[in-house]
């Protein structure tokens, strides 16, 4: 099984829905692979109790048209939603989704809305090491429960040393332009397949379903796309 999650760091429901599929692959007895599993010659006898999965994080931006910078977040959460009452409203009702799934979002500790385009290329650079996993939920957990601005250079320097990346090596790749025009294209490409929000999963490159949902609704998908014929026009996406 592959499954591409389509996801942006800064999205506090692609949090919630990194929790569900978690859960949803416990009901299937799933787990994400190991690079040992991937490297596995063909025909190796695998653990019968272990049903490896290939989980490929996939970069989607929400605020592609924010400066490098970020912005003020409540101005940023007011101009989006209206007024101060309707933001409480909406991340009163994600923070109790979130404590449903042990997520205890601390947003007042928020102050910037972050651009994501650097976070993202991180999760790339991680992958080489076999650590974009580890990646993605410090990613989350610095965000959401610490309130750090994942926009900040420093920020994913300190991030990423912590998990072991090569200090400078990492640098040098976030000081270039590396992966950045990639980034963009597969923004692009996510909106080719019709994905207007997040988080959303590819499974086997053939079906697609957006939103958090619940573990059950996510462990009857993968029942479904294990079985099904991949579909031409999503299999190259």
């Amino acid at each position: 099984m592959d499954i591409g999650v389509i996801y942006d760091p800064a999205c506090p429901w692609c949090f919630i829905g990194k929790r569900r599929l978690e859960k949803a692959l416990a009901l299937r007895g799933m787990v994400p692979a190991s690079a040992a599993e991937r490297a596995r010659p063909p025909g190796r006898r695998r653990d019968p109790d272990r049903r490896p999965v290939e989980i490929r994080w996939l970069p989607f931006l929400l605020n592609p048209e924010l400066p490098p910078e970020g912005i003020d977040r409540t101005a940023y959460l007011i101009k989006k939603f209206g007024s101060e009452q309707r933001v409480r409203r909406v991340f009163g009702a994600i923070g109790e989704a979130g404590l449903s799934v042990e997520i205890n979002f601390a947003f007042d500790r928020i102050a910037r809305t972050p651009n994501t385009v650097d976070a993202h290329r991180m999760v790339r650079f991680a992958a080489t090491r076999d650590l974009a996993p580890v990646a993605v939920e410090a990613l989350f957990t610095a965000y959401f429960l610490k309130g750090q601005d994942i926009g900040d250079p420093a920020v994913l320097m300190r991030i990423g040393t912590d998990l072991g990346l090569p200090y400078e090596e990492l640098h040098a790749y976030l000081e270039s332009d590396v992966d950045v025009a990639g980034i963009y294209e597969q923004n692009a490409a996510a909106h080719r397949l019709g994905i207007n929000g997040v988080p959303s999963y590819l499974f086997n490159g053939h079906m697609v379903i957006s939103g958090a949902q619940e573990p059950k609704i996510l462990a009857r998908v993968l029942d479904v796309a294990g079985i099904e014929d991949p579909a031409p026009t999503l299999a190259t996406a």
